[in-house]
């Protein structure tokens, strides 16, 4: 295999030209991107059917790599959000006189290099670059090798614009899809600034027990619904049925379903048609399963299926007490993604939105909000699970870091 390295260097050099271009340039760049996106979508949906044709065809995943119209559609309006969103450098955030009369000010810079390893999911090809440029940060990429047709369609239109622009191409790089290039990856101190991952648990567990490259982590979603014994029932099975099944092999999809007893038997009884339309499969602690017998995709739980990230037509069920004891299953199971509680009782929401400990708490509605686009973010690099430096949607405005400026006039520390 190949060293990366030249490829590195020539993307840690092209960054610092970033920080001389003008924030309409940065604009125009974005908004050609988005266009350009929609004129040459068949070239892109070409490669995307290539990809999808050496996959199972029952494989969770091809619906994280389909590629369609509408999707490229919604691709191209994230982009052009991000390209009207304010540019998130070269912002004052603090400034004062020190008594020796040095003039402090601390602003807003960009990271430098950013490097991305991802799986199957080619929006986040565009995603990501357009967050990156956007943010005056260079881009490394790193798809997965069932995507590997796609990520280069997508890459070979970006970097079209790029250079209609007179810009280096470096600035977005695509890495090969091979392994081989991770572990050089993941030493690159010198020309990479932060390394994140976007996937499964086992990848992103993978790049930060094994990268000396700081890593952003972007959390697996283990997601809960937790139904109250005060829940509107209807609203309930809106919440449950949305969260599980508009869109199942994304993080935010609802996994466990928990349930106070007192009212299992009706909501119960109410969702098994809505899921059956779905042929979702049900795994069931005991409680449940002796509710649900005779529903068509009904399987008895194991302790393992509670904690697991299904990304399919599946997802668990199980009957607590009350709210303490949902508390206390979402503590030990929970990904620390998001987590949404049912009910009309306010103080039992309250409660709820203060001990659960997640990205994203909700009351009463879908956890599959929980995203940067339906936040007004106009995109994001992924769900940060974890508490330093980003949490939630990682978005354009976590892309950046910060410099101190100090200006002195001959003074020296005594």
């Amino acid at each position: 295999m190949k060293s990366i390295e030249s490829s590195l260097i020539k993307t840690h050099k092209a960054a610092k030209s970033l920080q001389s271009l003008s924030n309409k340039l940065l604009q125009k760049v974005l908004l050609d991107m988005a266009t350009a996106l929609e004129e040459k979508q068949s070239l892109l949906l070409k490669a995307n059917a290539r990809d999808l044709a050496k996959q199972a065809p029952d494989n969770p995943r091809n619906d994280r790599l389909l590629l369609n119209e509408q999707r490229i559609r919604s691709i191209a309006a994230s982009m052009r959000k991000v390209a009207k969103l304010p540019d998130p450098t070269g912002q004052l955030l603090a400034e004062r006189t020190l008594p020796n009369g040095i003039q402090l000010k601390k602003i807003s810079v960009p990271l430098g290099v950013v490097g991305a390893i991802y799986e199957s999911r080619p929006n986040v090809t565009f995603d990501i670059a357009s967050l990156c440029l956007r943010s005056r940060n260079a881009a490394v990429l790193k798809g997965s090798s069932e995507a590997a047709e796609t990520n280069l369609a997508a890459v070979k239109i970006i970097h079209g614009v790029l250079k209609a622009h007179d810009l280096p191409t470096a600035l977005v790089t695509l890495l090969p899809p091979d392994r081989e290039v991770v572990q050089e990856l993941f030493t690159a101190t010198k020309y990479i600034d932060v390394l994140i991952p976007r996937g499964s648990d086992q990848l992103i567990q993978f790049v930060r027990t094994n990268s000396r490259v700081p890593v952003i982590e972007t959390g697996a979603g283990v997601c809960h619904v937790y139904i109250e014994k005060k829940a509107n029932l209807k609203k309930a099975i809106d919440i449950i049925v949305n969260a599980k099944t508009s869109r199942p092999s994304v993080c935010n999809a609802a996994d466990t379903i928990l349930i106070d007893a007192i009212i299992a038997p009706k909501l119960l009884k109410d969702l098994q048609a809505p899921f059956a339309s779905f042929e979702v499969e049900i795994f069931a602690d005991p409680g449940s399963y002796r509710l649900l017998k005779g529903y068509p995709y009904l399987r008895k739980a194991s302790r393992a299926d509670f904690g697991r990230e299904f990304l399919s037509m599946k997802c668990a069920i199980k009957l607590v007490s009350g709210i303490e004891e949902a508390l206390g299953h979402i503590d030990t199971y929970s990904t620390k993604h998001s987590e949404a509680i049912v009910s009309e009782d306010k103080k039992q929401c309250e409660r709820f939105i203060r001990e659960v400990d997640a990205a994203a708490v909700y009351t009463n509605a879908s956890t599959r909000f929980t995203d940067g686009e339906e936040f007004g973010l106009g995109a994001e690099i992924g769900i940060s699970t974890q508490k330093l430096h980003a949490r939630g949607p990682f978005a354009l405005e976590k892309l950046v870091t910060e410099k101190w400026i100090l200006e002195g006039d001959g003074q020296i520390r005594k």
